[in-house]
């Protein structure tokens, strides 16, 4: 009788090619997903060693990161775009990768357009040049973030000498309250186990809140498991998501589609699996996030005060406290509820998908955008646009004052240009608070749709409790 595994243990295993011993491993490459800011180097890369693309079939690219979202935009909308469409697009074109353009239908953030698309599936192996790759592992793919470097050898070979991460499962007790979110339980994890509880591990999320989060609430989730330290996230694949992915044009069709779903249904952990480390919370006890300082860890509920250098654990996290209350323009103990704000961002590889704009839509129906807030939707893709337009969303925030824009990466790290000025604040639905990400001396606070949505209506943090429609 063969030994009880983990999903992670069957995924792991089931793409090593090599066992090169001390933990390593050569493992087989089933996607490889690129786009405009790590792409275009590692591209030059490989036709400067004189190499080819080892299975264009099996690499997808497409723009997000510099490109603007401008309505009407063209290449040269903004700097990064003029800088890098030209290489990207040629270098693709070239080498026979198939590349969802700016005037494709299909063009987004590259987690969103992955998963659409049905490029992601459950037990497939999938890397980007990109940190927030573990997104796929809602769908209970073995995906992660890698570097230029390994783009080329991937670009290369379709394969990766890797260190065998060690496993964690972390069970979410009981139901979220209906007016928290995904995002805001995994804030709540990041800061209760700080910014590397996770290192050097691949983190299974399971238990019942997990079970019960839409498959886009499953994405954020593992969107953000970098952001705890992981090395990737990972959901069991379930009916949910078989539903979700069916159709999608590049998922199987027809006895392959039964075929797959059969496999799939065999990932999952076994009952007696173990892990190196288990961590348990209980989801039904959390309130609406928000975080206050420059890491995702330093995140307090809406309803509580921002934490002082005095309380910190250690003299480390003291000064580290200190430096994020100077940055963030914030007083310790002050209540983080009603702090005045400029700028509200709902879009990202985290948060820009359908459901985290009709989130935001139920919030803002009927209402209008504070005076002196910029507000933004930035859908996560094309075929989100189209939907949240067929859904009338578009209207509900054009009403309001927001602003509706093209798909891109925009004011998650603003380097397309647009930019929260300095010294001014923004809520956003995004993945990193860091010193300077949404530009120099920006300050960004992480939250939820919801909360970002009602922040904008407020014109200072705030809470969309009771707001939904």
């Amino acid at each position: 009788m063969s030994q009880p595994r983990s999903l992670f243990e069957k995924l792991w295993s089931s793409h090593v090619i090599e066992t090169l011993g001390e933990g390593v491993d050569l493992v087989r490459i089933d996607r490889h997903l690129l786009h405009d800011l790590s792409g275009p180097a590692s591209l030059a890369s490989l036709r400067q060693q004189n190499l080819r693309v080892h299975a264009p079939q099996l690499t997808f690219a497409t723009p997000d990161h510099g490109v603007s979202t401008l309505p009407g935009r063209r290449d040269d909308s903004s700097e990064a775009g003029k800088r890098l469409l030209a290489p990207f697009r040629s270098h693709c074109h070239e080498l026979g990768i198939r590349l969802f353009d700016i005037d494709d239908p299909d063009q987004g953030i590259v987690h969103v357009v992955g998963p659409e698309l049905g490029i992601t599936l459950p037990g497939l192996s999938i890397v980007c040049g990109d940190s927030h790759t573990c997104t796929h592992g809602a769908f209970g793919a073995l995906a992660f973030g890698i570097g230029n470097t390994e783009v080329t050898q991937v670009l290369a070979t379709q394969a990766l000498i890797l260190e065998r991460p060690r496993s964690m499962r972390v069970r979410l007790r009981g139901r979220l309250d209906g007016a928290v979110s995904a995002k805001d339980l995994v804030l709540f994890l990041i800061g209760a186990h700080g910014a590397d509880g996770g290192s050097g591990h691949a983190v299974e999320f399971a238990g019942e809140a997990v079970e019960a989060l839409s498959m886009e609430g499953r994405m954020t989730l593992c969107n953000l498991a970098v952001e705890f330290g992981a090395k990737l996230g990972v959901v069991a694949p379930d009916a949910k998501a078989f539903a979700w992915l069916e159709g999608r044009r590049f998922a199987p069709s027809g006895r392959g589609w039964t075929e797959a779903v059969e496999a799939w249904r065999k990932l999952p952990s076994d009952p007696d699996a173990d892990f190196d480390r288990e961590l348990e919370l209980d989801a039904a006890r959390l309130s609406p996030q928000i975080t206050w300082g420059t890491s995702p860890e330093q995140v307090i509920a809406i309803g509580e005060r921002i934490p002082s250098p005095d309380d910190a654990p250690d003299e480390r996290a003291a000064r580290a406290r200190a430096a994020a209350l100077a940055y963030m323009g914030l007083a310790p103990g002050a209540p983080i509820a009603g702090t005045p704000v400029q700028h509200v961002f709902i879009g990202s590889c985290t948060n820009g998908r359908l459901g985290d704009l009709e989130s935001a839509a139920r919030v803002v129906a009927g209402r209008k955008v504070a005076p002196g807030v910029r507000a933004w939707i930035v859908p996560g893709s094309k075929r989100v646009k189209r939907e949240a337009e067929a859904r009338g969303l578009d209207r509900i925030f054009r009403d309001a004052g927001f602003e509706f824009r093209e798909p891109g990466c925009s004011l998650c790290l603003a380097m397309n240009g647009e930019q929260v000025p300095p010294g001014e604040r923004c809520v956003s639905t995004s993945n990193r608070n860091f010193v300077g990400r949404q530009g120099p001396r920006a300050r960004t606070h992480l939250a939820s749709p919801a909360t970002a949505a009602a922040s904008a209506l407020a014109g200072c943090i705030a809470s969309a409790t009771g707001l939904a429609a």
